[in-house]
């Protein structure tokens, strides 16, 4: 139940955004350009990201949510799970494993992200406009997590499934435009 009596009792994500539009439509706006926009990830590994860092925050909706966009985006099933449980072991693509290293320690000890963490990066074959493209869908995801925290937003799986085949469908632009409705 959100913290927000204006919201119903199995208030989901969209319901504050359609109570909030003035901050939700910008926000939106910013989605789509993280996660749809140019970046050397595809939409797939960008929802792998963001889910992965919404695990390392034990964020269950956006976990749920993003996990199921990613798996709808074509990430392997059961993935996200295996990776926030044990990254090393998990069936997440080894060029992969330093970035979600990376948001992962970026995600739990900011302060502690040296040169060397992006020069494990860099070493995978990725490129700096990678990197800026990994830290800042961390970034939006540590965001979107305290946000979703913060007004106890709850869902579960069937929802989640729902929501990320929304979100391969439509994008986070497709989103803004249903605050119109």
């Amino acid at each position: 139940m959100s913290y927000l009596s204006s919201l119903p009792d199995d208030a989901v994500l969209m319901d504050v955004f359609k109570r909030y539009p003035e901050t939700s439509r910008p926000l939106l706006d910013y989605h789509e350009v993280v996660m749809r926009g140019p970046s050397p990830f595809s939409v797939a590994e960008r929802e792998l990201i963001a889910a992965y860092v919404s695990g390392v925050n034990s964020c269950a909706y956006c976990q749920g949510v993003h996990t199921a966009t990613a798996e709808a985006c074509g990430v392997a099933a059961g993935a996200v799970p295996a990776a926030v449980a044990d990254l090393d072991t998990s069936p997440v693509p080894e060029n992969l494993r330093p970035v979600l290293r990376y948001v992962g320690k970026l995600t739990r000890t900011p302060a502690a992200i040296s040169r060397a963490d992006a020069e494990e990066v860099l070493a995978a074959g990725w490129d700096e406009h990678a990197l800026h493209s990994a830290v800042m869908v961390c970034a939006l995801f540590n965001f979107m997590n305290r946000m979703v925290e913060g007004h106890n937003i709850t869902a579960g799986p069937e929802y989640y499934a729902t929501s990320g085949n929304r979100l391969k469908e439509v994008g986070y632009a497709g989103l803004n435009r249903l605050l119109e409705a």
